[in-house]
């Protein structure tokens, strides 16, 4: 089967490729730029590029359509919020030209994407969850800071939203305010970025995901990882992590949440857990995460358990896997440790790490542990990843925005 894999430059994309290609798929690599890091695998056998969602969902969509039907047919698999919102709300184009899609509804969809509707759903079920609001306006925002206890974490709605025009844009990281003065600058910030702002009570706890492959609400596979350092302290993107057992609570809560969802695909559900147990959701991502690599070298390999629902309409339970695999991310690890060494942002309340205790782990090797991008048979994603960081991110932080 040809498998057209999207984000070719998020490391999900390479794990990707790896897998479906050793299950006997074509796999073919797009991104809307010139090269991606998953597109220079050895196990790519093409690459295309196409319209960046956020110049314009029309022109995106139509480009994958016509890749789709040069391909004569193709299970289409997007990485991120910015390519699975366009293709799921115009998925007839996408199957019209010959392509699948593995996902639910897309009402469904919006609400999976949608945190303050997850969090009301969670909480419907029975699952803790932070005091949540949502303001849309400065007089929104002035009301409830009448009554507001600090701590707080200030969040988009969704992660990305599509406007009037039909363009994706991204709605940035959360931000934390500990006062009302730092509250209201936060809120403006924010507000400024996104159609509507959630504000959620801090919670302070351990960061812990339930990992699943559903088929119309039933589970497939489920995976645990336990993190060991994130990209950025705060909480957010595991850079090195160590596979674990499934915590009882956290399975149950995640898999109360994609099932009331009849969710169809891969997904994550994200918590914090508290120092009594206690699992409080945070949010559902309805698409494979970037840390999928450990998962599938722990033994459970989502993205071709995927396809093969996509092509047979089913797949085997996966029920076991090694517990206490280790996979790093090595340039989110370098990211790490920078952020370690910037300090804490503005406002956050929690704990953060020792900047030469980081140090000395980031630079103490662990024998056996695997990467996300590097293998000595495949070398060249890890190459294109730091290749993609310098010189695309980081300059493009760095070039000056027109006035």
């Amino acid at each position: 089967m040809n498998v057209l894999v999207l984000d070719g430059n998020e490391n999900q994309a390479v794990a990707c490729v790896r897998s479906l290609a050793r299950a006997g798929h074509r796999v073919i690599v797009g991104a809307n730029t010139s090269w991606s890091k998953a597109g220079w695998s050895r196990d790519a056998s093409e690459s295309v590029r196409y319209p960046a969602p956020q110049d314009g969902a029309a022109a995106f969509v139509g480009a994958i359509a016509d890749i789709v039907r040069r391909l004569n047919g193709a299970l289409v698999l997007p990485m991120t919020e910015r390519t699975t919102l366009p293709l799921s709300e115009h998925r007839d184009a996408i199957i019209a030209a010959g392509g699948r899609m593995v996902l639910p509804d897309h009402r469904v969809v919006l609400q999976a994407f949608d945190k303050s509707q997850t969090t009301a759903l969670a909480a419907s079920l029975g699952i803790a969850t932070p005091a949540t609001e949502t303001l849309i306006s400065d007089a929104d925002a002035r009301q409830y800071a009448e009554h507001a206890t600090f701590p707080v974490v200030l969040k988009p709605r969704s992660s990305e939203e599509i406007s009037a025009a039909g363009r994706v844009t991204a709605t940035g990281q959360p931000l934390y305010a500990t006062d009302r003065a730092t509250f209201f600058d936060r809120f403006g910030e924010m507000r400024r970025r996104c159609s509507a702002v959630i504000v959620q009570e801090f919670i302070a706890g351990e960061g812990s995901g339930y990992f699943a492959l559903m088929r119309h609400g039933e589970v497939r596979a489920e995976f645990a990882h336990r993190r060991l350092r994130d990209v950025r302290p705060t909480g957010s993107g595991s850079a090195l992590r160590v596979s674990a057992s499934l915590d009882p609570r956290v399975r149950d809560a995640g898999r109360a949440v994609l099932q009331a969802l009849d969710w169809h695909g891969v997904a994550m559900v994200e918590f914090r857990v508290r120092p009594d147990g206690t699992p409080v959701f945070l949010e559902v991502n309805g698409r494979f995460w970037n840390s999928l690599p450990l998962a599938i070298y722990a033994g459970v390999d989502f993205p071709a358990m995927l396809a093969e629902i996509a092509e047979s309409g089913d797949t085997r339970s996966v029920s076991t896997y090694r517990e206490g695999v280790r996979c790093r991310w090595f340039l989110g690890d370098m990211r790490h440790v920078i952020e370690v060494w910037r300090g804490p942002p503005n406002g956050f309340p929690g704990e953060f790490p020792r900047r030469l205790s980081t140090l000395a782990s980031f630079l103490l090797p662990v024998r056996g542990t695997y990467h996300d991008n590097f293998t000595l048979r495949d070398p060249l994603p890890e190459i294109g990843d730091w290749l993609d960081f310098v010189f695309r991110r980081l300059m493009r932080r760095r070039r000056p925005r027109p006035t």
